[in-house]
């Protein structure tokens, strides 16, 4: 197939696609998915070999927040019968984290939900990060806190922050469809702020809220053009309680080819699998992994995931292996060029430090959805009986689409529980 083709060498170019080439990837048939899979799996492999990192979500705040974002589980009047409580003590994070990394998480992704943090909030949340890298060797950690003001990125680099995410979620022209506590200008504007300050940026979206082709394509070249290192791709689970309760617009397929364009768009960042793939990809998960290079491990925020041991089966089974703490993520190129935007960070902030306490030193999804933390990766689920209907408008016009919802999380962060990491 001539298309596939031309996006395998561009892939390997790192030659960015049109957008007629993308939005034709999304266009695809399903006798030609095979194929699809196949091309941007020459692309993952050049990039990335047949590595999988395991990321691990801590939810340090649950809950409680005033934005109005649409998919959100933690949203403002969101009456989803989710876990609520107010911010994790450093050695409860730093133990739930522990958890993660003994599974084989390589990065621990620190979430809290809110429009964005105080300065307060920073110091707490310094104080974590260096909790659980005293206590875990090697590990990576990235905080996921929400609209970030002037020198907070620096503050928590300092800290020892290796990433921070934000998701631009959907594209310009729909984001105040979706959201209008905040623009989609203020999230851009917070992933500038972590590039600036030497962190690693981590910005995805969300599929399935009833989007256009035209939009996911948007989306994706916009994440490119911020230089995002990490690519998280959640698939919305509507939540009921949240005003995108109807919408099951996935299927299997439909989210393969999605992985497919960012893989084409993206040859050589982290792409990683987020919230919603058991639920929208399930058995076909595996063949997700000849796409994407980075999965998170267990359960999320609010939502249960696959059990860790079986996400782990699942890599092996598929003829991958666990990306250890040793071996550096991203291709040598962007690995040089981060670290490089780190040094030059860092000489700025020495230069410039005052009293102020905002300045950084050396330091890098997780995925924020609901104007702060709240809400990434896969963090809307609902309890069984509040399943949607089968005879749904939006089951309907969807062949194949899901329509049964998964459980609220009720183990790991804030809970007496142990996690299934």
């Amino acid at each position: 197939m001539d298309l596939l083709n031309t996006l395998v060498d561009k892939g390997l170019r790192r030659e960015l696609p049109s957008r007629e080439e993308a939005l034709a990837v999304l266009a695809t048939s399903d006798d030609e998915l095979l194929d699809v899979v196949a091309a941007a799996g020459k692309v993952r492999r050049q990039w990335f070999g047949r590595r999988v990192k395991l990321n691990y979500l801590v939810n340090l705040k649950s809950g409680l927040c005033p934005e109005d974002c649409s998919y959100c589980s933690q949203r403002l009047g969101a009456t989803t019968g989710i876990l609520k409580y107010s911010w994790l003590k450093p050695d409860e994070a730093s133990q739930a984290a522990a958890a993660g990394v003994a599974g084989g998480a390589k990065r621990v992704c620190l979430v809290a939900s809110g429009r964005g943090p105080t300065d307060r909030d920073v110091d707490r949340v310094g104080k974590t990060i260096e909790a659980i890298k005293e206590q875990n060797e090697g590990v990576e950690v990235c905080a996921c806190l929400g609209l970030l003001s002037d020198g907070q990125a620096e503050r928590l680099r300092e800290a020892g922050a290796d990433a921070y995410n934000h998701n631009l979620n959907t594209s310009e022209g729909t984001y105040g469809e979706i959201t209008t506590t905040h623009t989609y200008q203020d999230r851009v504007d917070t992933v500038q702020k972590a590039h600036a300050a030497g962190l690693s940026a981590c910005s995805g979206l969300i599929a399935g809220m009833g989007e256009s082709d035209e939009d996911l394509v948007d989306v994706v070249y916009a994440l490119r053009e911020l230089d995002s290192d990490s690519v998280p791709v959640n698939f919305l689970i509507p939540f009921e309680g949240t005003p995108l309760a109807k919408e099951w617009n996935l299927t299997p397929q439909r989210c393969l080819r999605i992985l497919a364009m960012v893989r084409f768009v993206c040859p050589d960042v982290e792409v990683r699998i987020a919230g919603g793939r058991e639920v929208h990809l399930r058995s076909m998960q595996p063949l997700a992994l000849h796409i994407a290079n980075s999965i998170f491990l267990g359960d999320y925020l609010t939502s249960e995931g696959q059990a860790g041991q079986t996400d782990l089966d699942m890599i092996a089974d598929a003829g991958f292996e666990v990306e250890g703490a040793g071996t550096t993520t991203l291709p040598a190129h962007r690995a040089d060029a981060l670290a490089a935007a780190g040094a030059e960070a860092g000489a700025a902030a020495g230069a410039t430090a005052s009293g102020c306490g905002s300045a950084a030193s050396a330091g890098c999804g997780s995925h924020a959805e609901a104007g702060g933390g709240c809400g990434p990766c896969g963090g809307h689920a609902a309890p069984e009986s509040e399943a949607a209907p089968e005879d749904s408008p939006a089951a309907e016009s969807v062949p194949g689409a899901r329509t049964d919802l998964v459980a609220v999380r009720r183990r790991g962060a804030g809970t007496e529980f142990a996690p299934n990491a």
